[in-house]
Parts: structure tokens; sequence; C-alpha cells
């Protein structure tokens, strides 16, 4: 009886390593696809993307001006104003 499960099992089992060598196969042929097309999304830089980083710049160039209004603004009514600062003259 061992006999003859012997052969059955390797038989069997052989169905097992051809899927996985065609499954290996396939892998290692779409990988260089993969691998370029990440590289080319990497590279470039879509245009919602663009949009974005130039809204972020924009926003922290607003932010940083605001800032130096307020800096500013504290300088002149404590009446330390730098040489560069403009203070207006409030009538009071």
């Amino acid at each position: 009886m061992r006999v003859l499960i012997l052969p059955v099992l390797s038989f069997a089992l052989s169905g097992c390593v051809v899927a996985t060598v065609a499954e290996t196969a396939v892998d290692v042929a779409t990988l260089p696809v993969k691998a370029v097309s990440a590289g080319v999304d990497a590279a470039t830089t879509s245009q919602s993307e663009a949009d974005e980083k130039r809204g972020r710049e924009i926003r922290k160039t607003e932010e940083k001006a605001g800032r130096d209004a307020r800096e500013r603004e504290e300088r002149c009514r404590k009446g330390k104003p730098l040489p560069t600062d403009y203070c207006e003259i409030s009538p009071n």
C-alpha cells in the first residue's frame, strides 16, 4: 500500500511546484515594468500636486507676512521701532 501512495503523492505535489514556478515567473516578468512605472511616477509631478505645493508656499508666505506685521505693530506700539519699520502716527 505504501509503495502505491508515494508515487501518487509525488504526482499530486508536482502540480503545486509547477504552479509556484509559473507564479514566480510572472512576478519576475512584471517586476521591471512595476519598477519603471514607480520611478516615472516619483519623477513626475501631476498638476494637482503642483497646485498643492504652490498653495502651501503662498500660505506660508502669507503667514510670515502676518507675523512680521504683528511684530512691527508691537514694536511701534511699545515705542521701539526698528529703523526699517514704518510706524503710522495714530491721532490720540
